[in-house]
């Protein structure tokens, strides 16, 4: 039997390098996204480094970084922003990037500034493309940060490697429990974000 102290520890460790690597993936993708709309170069480079890093496994990319920056809570952190950043910075562009030009031309003739136009008239429209990419990386970021516990990282990992190592049932439930019940309150709360944000815009 596992304690409800140790699962509760260990959840709020795994929800703390979750979504602190989701939130700095955030604040470096967003106006990385931003900078790419300016320059096709800038773009066709984010969107290339992308489309490549997806396809690399996470656990390659935990051996990557192992023999760089060592074992622990910020080399697991690392491991997850590298994750997070790309499906955010994908989706965020390609739904600033699409937008009707028609609607662009129209803002600029009103006399709206690029700044402006970027704000007020894409970001909303890109609201749709922006959620995608933000719930692909919450539900990403928490499962590989189960798979980080290999590197020291703490959290829910332990108790399921402890339990797959001991085939002890419980144990293993006791931390995959709990980061599937994460993972959906998260998304549903993103969902429910996305809704308001979309519904003020209209």
């Amino acid at each position: 039997m596992v304690a409800i102290e140790t699962v509760i520890t260990a959840s709020l460790q795994h929800v703390t390098l979750s979504y602190t690597a989701l939130l700095i993936a955030v604040v470096l993708s967003v106006p990385l996204a931003v900078l790419s709309l300016s320059s096709k170069r800038l773009a066709s480079v984010v969107m290339t480094g992308a489309n490549l890093a997806q396809a690399v496994p996470s656990l390659a990319i935990v051996a990557f970084v192992v023999p760089l920056i060592g074992i622990g809570f910020y080399p697991a952190l690392i491991v997850l922003i590298l994750r997070a950043l790309l499906p955010v910075v994908k989706n965020t562009w390609i739904g600033l990037s699409t937008v009707d030009p028609g609607i662009i031309n129209a803002a600029a003739g009103i006399g709206l500034t690029e700044r402006e136009i970027t704000w007020k008239i894409r970001f909303p429209l890109a609201y749709p493309a922006f959620f995608a990419g933000l719930r692909f990386a919450a539900i990403l970021t928490n499962s590989v940060a189960v798979l980080t516990a290999i590197i020291g990282s703490g959290g829910l990992g332990n108790l399921i490697f402890e339990g797959l190592a001991g085939t002890n049932t419980q144990t293993l439930l006791a931390g995959a429990l709990p980061a599937i019940m994460i993972a959906v309150l998260v998304d549903t709360g993103l969902a429910g974000l996305e809704k308001r944000m979309v519904y003020q815009e209209v």
